[in-house]
């Protein structure tokens, strides 16, 4: 099993080194992006298993990205965001979050939460592995392997 990548779209650069700090710590690997856009353009680019995405962005609002990350991808999103209303966690799970956790937040859950949520997309029946001679494509792991290789694709280039 490969180290699980997470994304963290957080304007707030404290707090976005705090939760990269603490999932490090936990064995995954963290990138960050402090703009919308900016976290949008890195899924495109590169292959995460789960975001973790703030609401309140300076660029675009984080339900904005995640409707655009919606459109191309299944990637799990965790929205960690100071909005906790009930109706906020409502619309924020309704425009298609995983999981919803607002601040102030206990690193703890946070990482059981994102682990939660690793699990489920990996889980469920027997693999679901496509072979095409040489190429493999393990669409639960979200795992592609030319002769044995094993390689990285975004989220979106999966889908």
């Amino acid at each position: 099993m490969t180290t699980p990548h997470i994304l963290i779209i957080e304007d707030d650069a404290r707090l976005a080194e705090m939760v990269s700090e603490y999932l490090g710590k936990a064995g995954f690997r963290v990138a960050v992006a402090s703009e919308g856009r900016a976290g949008l353009e890195r899924v495109t680019r590169e292959p995460f298993d789960a975001l973790v995405l703030d609401l309140m962005l300076p660029d675009m609002g984080g339900l904005d990205v995640c409707r655009q990350l919606r459109a191309k991808s299944d990637l799990p999103v965790l929205m960690l965001t100071a909005r906790g209303e009930a109706m906020d966690r409502v619309v924020g799970l309704e425009m298609g979050a995983d999981d919803y956790l607002p601040k102030p937040f206990e690193p703890r859950e946070l990482l059981a939460r994102l682990r939660a949520i690793l699990r489920r997309g990996r889980s469920g029946g027997p693999a679901n592995v496509l072979r095409f001679g040489r190429l493999e494509i393990d669409r639960d792991a979200r795992i592609v392997r030319l002769e044995g290789t094993e390689r990285a694709l975004t989220g979106y280039q999966f889908t």
